[in-house]
């Protein structure tokens, strides 16, 4: 296979210095307590390795992206393979760094246990925030697997943190009894969408001012998504998914977030180059999204 050297191994291809850039993508290379698949750990590079190929120039925005936000591809957070625990402080440490540059943080993932220590460091610069959670499953254990930092508790954590004024989680269709109880109990039913049924009017309205976004790529449909951890059938699909992420962008302040749980699948590299596309897409929409109606140019018939 022929190897293009001269692209430097950053996301799409964008090598500029840090001072320079308004972005700043942090892998996190981490799977210490995923339950079905295994290979998340290899998200983060191959996400990055895919989005080498892709143009810069977004048709949609009729913007190169990369070049004028300017992309800085941290090194990668080292795993801490103690404890889960551990690893949250890990990843926290890592984005208030970022944070405290005034960059605009992207996590490549790893599973989903790693976004308790990014929300926790958004806690120490916003008093307030909702988080948009697109998944196929809540992760709303209090404990798994002898451990309250496991991946299926993750979104359990945040909830707790006091920062965090609403949890809006898009794709849900896999629970267990003790998270179906949970919801139940707590009154947040109106915070679940189920599968791909959802209304973005009421996803909007449940949200804050400020938005950190979570995605967990198993709340995609497998038909297109695939390489992921624990996959599930039905979910969101690219347009559903891109059209959602556009209306929370124009209508809210997304403040950072994260693309979790992809699995390489050898052979099918579709699935690495979607999620790379994913996080370049939803990243034009957060600087983006305010500044022009989203409208296709009009193409004349030769």
């Amino acid at each position: 296979m022929f190897l293009n050297t001269n692209i430097p191994y950053s996301f799409a291809g964008i090598k500029k210095p840090l001072e320079k850039c308004k972005v700043v993508i942090v892998p996190v290379p981490y799977d210490s307590t995923t339950t079905f698949r295994g290979g998340t750990r290899d998200g983060p590079h191959a996400m990055i390795v895919a989005s080498r190929q892709f143009e810069d120039y977004d048709i949609e925005l009729q913007k190169e992206i990369g070049n004028e936000l300017g992309f800085f591809t941290s090194e990668e957070v080292e795993p801490d393979t103690n404890s889960p625990q551990g690893m949250t402080s890990r990843v926290e440490d890592a984005v208030k760094s970022v944070l405290d540059l005034n960059k605009f943080p992207v996590v490549f993932g790893g599973e989903h246990s790693i976004t308790l220590g990014i929300a926790k460091a958004f806690s120490t610069k916003y008093k307030k925030f909702s988080v948009l959670q697109i998944d196929a499953h809540a992760d709303l254990r209090d404990e798994y697997q002898g451990s309250k930092f496991n991946h299926a508790c993750v979104m359990r954590r945040i909830r707790e943190l006091k920062e965090v004024d609403s949890v809006v989680q898009v794709g849900i269709r896999s629970l267990c009894p003790e998270e179906a109880e949970f919801i139940k109990n707590q009154k947040i039913s109106d915070y679940v969408h189920y599968g791909n049924k959802f209304d973005v009017k009421k996803v909007l309205k449940k949200l804050g001012e400020h938005v950190l976004i979570s995605i967990d790529l198993d709340g995609l449909d497998p038909s297109i998504m695939p390489a992921v951890g624990t996959p599930e059938p039905g979910g969101l699909g690219w347009y559903e998914t891109l059209g959602l992420l556009k209306e929370v962008a124009k209508e809210k302040k997304i403040i950072g977030f994260d693309v979790n749980e992809l699995a390489p699948l050898p052979g099918n590299p579709a699935s690495d180059l979607l999620a790379a596309k994913l996080a370049y897409k939803l990243i034009g929409y957060s600087f983006y999204a305010k500044q022009k109606t989203f409208i296709l140019p009009r193409i004349r018939p030769a």
